[in-house]
């Protein structure tokens, strides 16, 4: 257990804490990280862009590390939003009186100590430490080492205020980014409560394959938006268009688009200028191929198999034409990540099926998968 043994004991020493401080105490500590932010908006951006610096600006995850004056706002206002959400512990869900006089009550409870093991998403370190405090939990973050400057930063900001509020700064811990650790975190059972990884699917699919902890699995993206032979095209377009340009990077861009095979040469007439702008590389299935290249659209490539159920997390997106709300339920239900998934239609019945039958964490009619991102609502026509 060395290398974070002690970080480790720290954690449970924290979590007897954090699990004892009032709703007040812990909005307060929100309320200073919030305030911290706004503070140090000159200091936490010189050490992004040495995080920055590292990195070729072509990669996909360079606009996840990426931070800005206006985004560190936006981390500000997200942690006074959480400061104001109800406490989610200590909830009575349920009680009863047994015939022998035995009164059972069922209530929430902290989970403990998070370990939270995510990639070049420096906002996630602030996320996960606001979501952790005002629910009563004590978190051990291992960022990637893309955004090591970025991260140590942060945290030590929010050790800052732990400190100034006199509670234990070890209720937020950032843990060294060996990659030969990772697996000490994943088998601590003795120290640590739940992991949640956060980011690519090889980064899931190794912390399933290896942690002892249990552990809350989230989603890489792999999101649809299938346009209906009903659809009204322009909103079909408005909803792709901004679905895909948006925000590429993150897990709720969109990265294929079905449409049915009666709309797809003049919903796809509509689509190449909107996406022109932004040099949209375009894998298309041989049925919209022809279209595309009548319009001498630019970013052209004849998708092959592997580019759908693909993750682009780039300008990049693969379309294929479909018989019917069928066979794009089929290819959802195939390819999917079960992330976020998109209708656009005006025929009730379909939109009915669709919202019913495909399975995902958020399934949308008439409206972009970017719509929900956080607390934030990221729509652009």
């Amino acid at each position: 257990m060395s290398g974070i043994q002690s970080q480790l004991i720290a954690a449970q020493g924290a979590k007897k804490i954090i699990q004892r401080l009032p709703l007040k105490d812990k909005q307060a500590i929100l309320i200073g990280i919030s305030e911290k932010l706004l503070d140090n908006i000159d200091l936490i951006l010189e050490e992004n862009k040495k995080d920055l610096d590292r990195m070729d600006p072509s990669d996909a995850k360079y606009d996840r590390l990426l931070l800005t004056k206006e985004r560190i706002v936006a981390l500000s206002n997200s942690v006074l939003d959480i400061a104001n959400l109800p406490d989610p512990t200590g909830v009575v869900l349920s009680s009863k009186t047994l015939d022998n006089g035995l009164e059972i009550v069922k209530k929430t409870v902290a989970l403990g100590v998070v370990g939270v093991i995510y990639e070049a998403r420096p906002n996630v370190t602030i996320d996960v430490a606001a979501l952790c405090i005002q629910s009563g939990n004590v978190c051990l973050l291992r960022g990637g080492s893309d955004a090591i400057y970025t991260n140590t930063c942060l945290v030590r900001l929010i050790q800052e205020v732990l400190k100034e509020q006199g509670t234990d700064v070890h209720l937020v811990q950032l843990l060294p980014t060996d990659r030969e650790l990772v697996n000490v975190l994943l088998t601590a059972t003795q120290y640590v409560d739940i992991i949640i990884p956060r980011g690519s699917q090889a980064l899931i699919d190794l912390v399933r394959d290896n942690a002892k902890v249990p552990v809350i699995e989230t989603g890489a993206g792999v999101c649809h938006t299938y346009v209906d032979k009903t659809a009204d095209l322009d909103k079909a377009v408005a909803v792709v268009v901004n679905a895909k340009t948006s925000r590429p990077s993150v897990c709720n861009a969109l990265d294929t688009v079905l449409v049915d095979k009666e709309v797809a040469q003049p919903f796809i007439q509509k689509l190449i200028e909107p996406l022109l702008p932004f040099k949209v590389e375009v894998f298309a299935s041989d049925e919209v191929y022809a279209f595309f290249e009548q319009a001498r659209y630019p970013y052209l490539v004849r998708a092959r198999d592997e580019d759908f159920g693909r993750e682009f997390l780039d300008f990049k997106c693969s379309i294929k034409a479909v018989d019917g709300l069928d066979e794009a339920l089929n290819h959802i239900e195939k390819y999917s990540s079960k992330h976020s998934e998109c209708i656009v239609s005006e025929d009730s019945g379909n939109i009915e099926t669709f919202l019913e039958l495909v399975d995902a964490a958020a399934v949308y009619a008439n409206a972009s998968t970017r719509f929900t991102d956080g607390g934030v609502v990221w729509f652009r026509s």
